[in-house]
């Protein structure tokens, strides 16, 4: 049987599923979707409390590492991916920030024309059903269901206190006009369960006649001469083409959407010719300007039994879950990050570059308790890194994982701005709003002081935030590094676009859930020829104070 459809998209992630959502909308065009991950049905995708779970799962997770980092002592970091329907929006921590508003003008300054604050605001606000926020900034009636939690811990309200008695703003709504501030997380989850972009737009297109979902290993993209014709699969040990009438998408994650355009001749010539890889297309760009957030975790004892770690244990788990499997009511039902800053490390710095997510018990992210008893963290992260990495190909071999090399703390400045996010966590932790709850530090615990005792912690325990991007940027034609033009058309060939995190330009402020679906809402209208939405002209907050004050 000979599969094709006007559009064939590569991965059902963030960006993919939007894409299917809205290229099927209209009912004229036939869309079909290539996943190679299997189903998210079942308690460890659905459920938000038990996001450690899918993440460490072989079968939900691709389990790329890093290269051995040369400033992070050779440590081979975790890069995950989701390898399931909806892909990482199905994994992740299922946090929704927008970024800030200069984040997106920044990358109209880098060459994505018509990517600015006002060109992309109205596509978040058709994307959301926020069920709070601020007036006239937010989406109501969107596939998204975007809501806080139900912030019955004291240690949230403790949290956004002490930022504001530490002299930093208080903000209403980080997604609305105000994202700098200490304020209240905002989670892609409701009723119950986690609201991936499987749940919100891939599953209510595949209702449709003309969208339809293909289990399949996408080996590269099939050209005739320079155009895009098809997607070359391995279905059940078979290769066949899935044909494209009238263009392909790759959708296929900052890791993957690079490796699939070199297996398929589009990359650095002299990197294709090392492989063996005929050239379809030189574009020098391709898996390079690689990008990602780094994390620590700020630890501390708590002086009372109120934190979650009275329920991190098997029996209370059982409790906590079937009350989520009967009701979807309970703990089951938050990813626990219900509290958030976004603050300026100095003076001169004109918006947010480090970033909190404040959770009410000490533990790692795979889920093991870093404190023998209650405690409670920050995740602590500097968002304005200019280190730079790269996506490569480990061999010709479609099966081969990409080389990942972050090139993580390669830039001096980040160790000056991690080293001060330390500083300023122990202030903002010293406060009179913790004192009652205060039982002394754990991580990176009273003895780490000096500036090479800080960048020896920072060594070891440095995470990445799992928000890789860039390896496929966008910019103007003429720039040689760019890959996708501003209609995220790849640059050399015809029918074939990049539609997903590989394509910032620039890494946003917060987490990449977000802007990775609103790159999908807004790819859909380029490629269906639509006129864009008519951009805002809502003016977002600067700190007045921002040239004389961190706060």
């Amino acid at each position: 049987m000979t599969h094709q459809a006007d559009f064939v998209i590569i991965g059902s992630g963030s960006a993919g599923s939007a894409l299917a959502w809205r290229l099927s909308e209209d009912g004229r065009h036939s869309v079909i979707v290539l996943e190679f991950g299997g189903s998210d049905i079942g308690p460890f995708v659905q459920m938000p409390a038990a996001l450690a779970y899918p993440m460490n799962m072989e079968r939900y997770n691709w389990g790329y590492l890093s290269e051995p980092e040369p400033h992070l002592n050779h440590r081979r970091m975790i890069a995950p991916r989701g390898k399931v329907i909806g892909g990482s929006s199905s994994i992740n921590g299922m946090v929704y920030v927008r970024g800030h508003a200069e984040d997106f003008n920044r990358w109209e300054e880098l060459g994505a024309t018509g990517w600015a604050y006002a060109d992309v605001l109205p596509y978040f606000k058709r994307m959301e059903h926020a069920h709070g926020g601020e007036e006239g900034w937010r989406g109501t009636d969107g596939p998204l269901h975007v809501r806080r939690g139900a912030v019955k811990n004291p240690l949230y309200k403790a949290f956004i206190e002490a930022g504001r008695q530490a002299g930093f703003p208080v903000t209403e709504d980080y997604n609305g006009r105000q994202q700098e501030g200490f304020g209240l997380m905002e989670q892609t989850s409701w009723q119950g369960r986690r609201w991936s972009a499987a749940n919100a737009y891939l599953k209510p297109a595949l209702k449709r006649d003309n969208c339809r979902l293909i289990r399949c290993y996408a080996r590269r993209v099939v050209f005739e001469g320079l155009k895009a014709i098809g997607v070359e699969v391995e279905i059940g040990g078979k290769i066949e083409v899935i044909r494209a009438n009238r263009e392909v998408i790759v959708a296929a994650s900052a890791f993957n959407s690079p490796k699939i355009l070199m297996l398929s001749g589009i990359g650095p010539a002299a990197h294709l010719n090392e492989m063996g890889i005929p050239v379809v297309a030189d574009r020098p760009g391709v898996g390079q300007n690689l990008q990602d957030h780094l994390e620590y975790y700020h630890q501390f004892r708590a002086s009372q039994p109120i934190t979650l770690h009275s329920r991190n244990n098997w029996f209370w788990k059982g409790v906590v879950g079937a009350e989520w499997l009967f009701f979807k009511t309970g703990l089951g039902t938050s990813n626990q990050f219900e509290a958030a800053a976004f603050i300026r490390s100095s003076a001169g710095v004109k918006w947010p570059d480090i970033q909190y997510h404040f959770l009410p018990i000490a533990v790692s992210y795979d889920g093991k308790s870093a404190a023998d008893g209650h405690g409670f963290q920050a995740h602590v992260g500097y968002n304005m890194s200019k280190s730079r990495g790269a996506v490569t190909l480990r061999s010709p071999d479609v099966k081969d994982a990409p080389v990942l090399r972050f090139n993580y703390m390669s830039d001096p400045e980040d160790w000056v701005k991690f080293r001060h996010a330390v500083r300023v966590t122990r202030e903002i932790f010293a406060q009179p709003a913790f004192a009652p709850y205060m039982g002394g530090e754990i991580a990176p615990g009273p003895k780490v002081q000096s500036d090479e005792e800080i960048d020896a912690f920072l060594r070891e325990h440095l995470e990445g935030a799992y928000h890789p991007c860039g390896t496929c940027r966008m910019g103007r034609e003429s720039d040689p590094m760019a890959v996708v033009d501003p209609t995220t058309r790849v640059i050399g060939v015809e029918g074939l676009r990049v539609a997903d995190s590989s394509i910032f330009p620039h890494v946003t402020y917060g987490n990449l859930n977000g802007p990775s679906i609103m790159t999908g809402e807004k790819a859909a209208d380029h490629i269906l020829g639509r006129q864009p939405l008519p951009r805002s002209n809502q003016e977002p907050w600067i700190n007045p104070n921002w040239q004389v004050s961190d706060r």
